[in-house]
């Protein structure tokens, strides 16, 4: 009998964002809106950092990576939701699901410690500006970078391997997309391990990560107080103030998800949690870096002039 329950589904029935039928139109319109101001915001801003010679330092560098980042969170998983949309279904085959949760296991995890790097690079800058240079060397920002994407990328092939070698008992995935904990739910065999796996290296990612931003901060923190200087000290606090926005927004939002008790509602706050980490901080952050950031807004203007002056 329990044979009978044992399923390997061809394709996944994801869940509604919303389960009012009239609100899918408008949803489809403003996910679509917001996909396009994310795909612009994070392609200026990698063309940018390309393009003009003051931003050729080590903290753009992490800025861009980030930017590459969220451009490929945000494109693992709007485009098909807004095919689906327009389909009128909530379908993904068994590959794509597969592909959209190993791409966004590898995204969400290289954020994490892309995050953490810029950190350690923004103590360097205010605790040590004489040896920034020679501290964040070309191949020190590489390794910086190279590590979180090697082990982003192992981790989230170790967590689809497992997940989809193992027998599902339904095609009902209760999420928007192919996530690994709803997907761990669903599974007939190897259940337990695949979710404690998951659980383990989300504790040790989050965990580490966050101690290191939280420890460079707190460096940071006792440099400023030693500062005798208030303008050395504004000047110093400005350089951290769009990383720092970008950390409480996207840690705030996790642990929003992760440490709110399980409930009735839990689910649509999953579900709205989800949204915001996945396609909202992906087009908040080019925009805190080039609002706050007045090196940002100085490249832009020199680029477009040089362009318009080319064009005349």
């Amino acid at each position: 009998m329990e044979r009978q329950n044992l399923t390997v589904p061809t394709n996944f029935i994801l869940s509604a964002v919303s389960s009012l039928p009239e609100l899918q139109l408008p949803l489809a319109w403003i996910f679509l809106i917001i996909y396009m101001i994310t795909v612009t915001g994070n392609l200026g801003m990698i063309i940018l950092t390309k393009l003009d010679s003051h931003l050729l330092t080590p903290m753009y560098f992490f800025i861009r990576h980030l930017a590459y980042i969220d451009l490929g969170d945000a494109t693992a998983i709007y485009p098909k939701m807004l095919v689906n949309f327009v389909m009128g279904q909530n379908t993904v085959s068994y590959l794509v699901c597969a592909a959209q949760m190993t791409f966004f296991v590898t995204f969400i995890i290289s954020e994490l410690f892309v995050l953490s790097a810029m950190a350690y690079d923004r103590y360097v800058a205010i605790c040590n500006p004489l040896l920034y240079n020679v501290i964040m060397s070309q191949t020190r920002c590489h390794v910086l970078l190279g590590i979180p994407y090697l082990y982003s990328s192992f981790v989230a092939l170790l967590i689809t391997i497992k997940t989809f070698t193992s027998t599902f008992c339904s095609s009902q995935v209760s999420h928007f997309y192919c996530d690994d904990v709803p997907l761990s739910l669903m599974l007939c065999s190897n259940g337990r391990e695949v979710a404690l796996m998951i659980n383990l290296f989300a504790g040790f990612n989050v965990t580490s990560s966050f101690l290191v931003v939280l420890l460079s901060y707190l460096m940071i923190l006792l440099a400023l107080c030693r500062m005798h200087s208030a303008e050395g000290r504004k000047k110093a606090f400005s350089t951290c103030a769009s990383h720092l926005t970008v950390v409480v927004v996207f840690y705030g939002t996790l642990f929003f998800m992760y440490v709110q008790p399980k409930s009735a509602q839990s689910s649509d706050l999953d579900k709205l949690s989800s949204v915001f980490y996945t396609l909202m901080i992906p087009m908040l952050n080019p925009v805190i870096y080039s609002f706050r950031n007045k090196e940002v807004k100085s490249a832009f203007y020199r680029i477009f002039r040089n362009k318009f002056k080319v064009c005349i």
